[in-house]
């Protein structure tokens, strides 16, 4: 089974984390370390699925998204 994060058949989204999420709520802190993202100006490739763009949303004020 492949991981949702590397199968990279289909859409995919690149996701930049541009701002820390120190200082915001915690459950932010999580879906940041849900998506991959390590730190600032890190960035990863997802599959573009509707559970991934829910994430990407929950802290939109803090990545940037291509």
């Amino acid at each position: 089974m492949a991981n949702h994060r590397t199968d990279t058949k289909g859409a995919t989204v690149k996701v930049t984390l541009v701002k820390s999420p120190t200082g915001f709520n915690g459950t932010q802190r999580i879906v940041v370390k849900s998506l991959g993202l390590l730190r600032i100006r890190h960035s990863v490739e997802l599959k573009d699925t509707p559970e991934t763009r829910g994430m990407i949303h929950k802290v939109r004020h803090l990545v940037e998204v291509q």
